[in-house]
């Protein structure tokens, strides 16, 4: 199979600083003339490469990508790696420096908000010029006007100047556009980074319409809950070339562990500069652990255990206290085994491991601190604050390619729900949605 996007070798430099004002042809005579001269005296020096560096910036290098018909690739990676610009090269807004591009089909973009629209023309005349440049036919791009108009919620509006559209307006309509004029290629850049809570849950809908019809779609977001719903595979950009290539939990795992700056998942507690005044030392170290491995970095709702090793001068039966709390330092919520059962029959160590395992992390995305408190049954006397802290990673649980909203807290609750007509039996939404019964 053919793939529907070949990129072979692709870069693309800028040039810093200001424009190079323009010269008259004898200014430009004398500037080709010297030019020898001032190479050579720039190689003795070594100051025209230092110059040439110092001038330019690469946004992308010797970029290699494959993208096959149908494929919907997540394209991730931290800010100024080169997505963008890869996305602007596909579209033909801008010339590659050195490279390639093969692209078999239609292509419809949304990279920036409202691309392409004349602020002079109206809602309807931007619908039908968008398909002209996709070089869709005028009977085609009539059977998709009313569907359009229905997503963008502009129906009130669609003879208006878009220059007259309120922000959410000229949104609506410019992803409206891109997403149903049905073009073999699709790119997409940050669009659910704008926009109301509804109209992003339209957009990942329609982006999934779109997957599911079989096109090939190039989706750039920071949304990650979004790219592991959506996508089929995923590619990771850094430094402007392509890190990697695979699934997208595989490639938004290696991507978010690299980028967050926590705890490597242990720390030494003998000389912690948090430990409460007057506490005994007595914690000396602390490691937080997933699925059985070191981790500064855990996903939603997977296992979480924090061991902490310890040393005391007398045989204790140790009782651990940890305090959950955001980065600002507000407790979300506390476990201890003072009120195990398991303490009043376990022996008396002097020097040992005590380690707390949450089945399902129940965090948020998001930075957390650990607070340890460790005594016996007669209280504690080693208290630490902020001992450690790691990362929560987002997960799409629910595989709706949503997240719960971080103003609902910072602890999320995973439900059962039903849903039952007045006089009918109730039936669980899993059921009915799958056709099963008990």
């Amino acid at each position: 199979m053919q793939a529907v996007i070949k990129v072979e070798n692709l870069s693309k430099r800028y040039r810093l600083g200001r424009r190079e004002p323009y010269r008259t042809l004898r200014e430009s005579l004398v500037e080709s003339a010297t030019a020898p001269f001032r190479a050579i005296a720039g190689r003795v020096s070594g100051s025209a490469r230092r110059a040439a560096d110092q001038e330019h910036v690469w946004a992308l290098q010797d970029v290699g990508l494959e993208v096959m018909p149908g494929e919907v690739l997540g394209v991730i990676g931290p800010n100024g790696a080169g997505k963008s610009t890869l996305l602007k090269i596909l579209c033909r807004i801008t010339e590659p420096t050195t490279g390639r591009v093969e692209l078999y089909g239609r292509v419809g973009s949304l990279l920036e908000v409202g691309t392409g629209f004349h602020p002079e023309l109206t809602g309807r005349e931007n619908i039908f010029l968008s398909g002209a440049i996709l070089g869709m036919r005028w009977s085609e791009i009539a059977r998709k006007f009313d569907e359009i108009v229905a997503f963008a919620e502009v129906d009130k509006f669609v003879d208006t100047p878009v220059k007259r559209y309120s922000s959410g307006m000229y949104v609506r309509l410019a992803f409206a556009v891109a997403a149903h004029l049905e073009p073999e290629i699709l790119l997409v850049d940050e669009v659910l980074a704008v926009g109301d809570a509804a109209f992003q849950k339209r957009c990942i809908g329609k982006l999934g319409d779109v997957a599911r019809a079989g096109r090939t779609v190039l989706f750039v977001s920071h949304n990650m809950a979004s790219i592991e719903a959506l996508c089929s595979s995923c590619v990771l950009i850094r430094s402007g070339g392509v890190d990697a290539k695979g699934s997208p939990a595989e490639i938004i795992s290696r991507y978010l562990v690299t980028e967050h700056d926590s705890d490597a998942g242990s720390c030494s507690l003998v000389k912690h500069s948090g430990r409460r005044p007057g506490s005994t030392p007595s914690m000396t170290s602390v490691e937080l652990l997933s699925k059985g491995e070191p981790a500064g970095v855990v996903k939603m709702s997977a296992p979480f255990s924090v061991a902490v090793t310890y040393s005391t001068k007398k045989a204790i039966r140790p009782v651990l206290g940890i305090t959950f709390k955001t980065s600002l330092g507000t407790p979300v919520f506390n476990v201890s085994d003072r009120f195990a059962q398991r303490l009043a029959s376990c022996e008396p160590v002097a020097n040992g491991t005590v380690t707390c395992t949450i089945e399902k992390l129940p965090l948020m995305p998001g930075t957390f601190v650990l607070d340890l408190w460790l005594g016996d049954v007669a209280g504690d006397f080693d208290i630490i604050f902020d001992a450690i802290s790691f990362e929560v990673l987002p997960v799409d649980l629910f595989g709706s390619g949503r997240l719960p909203p971080s103003s609902g807290g910072a602890v999320f609750c995973e439900a059962k729900w039903a849903i039952c007509e007045t006089g009918a039996p109730m039936l669980p939404v899993e059921q009915e949605r799958n056709g099963a019964s008990d």
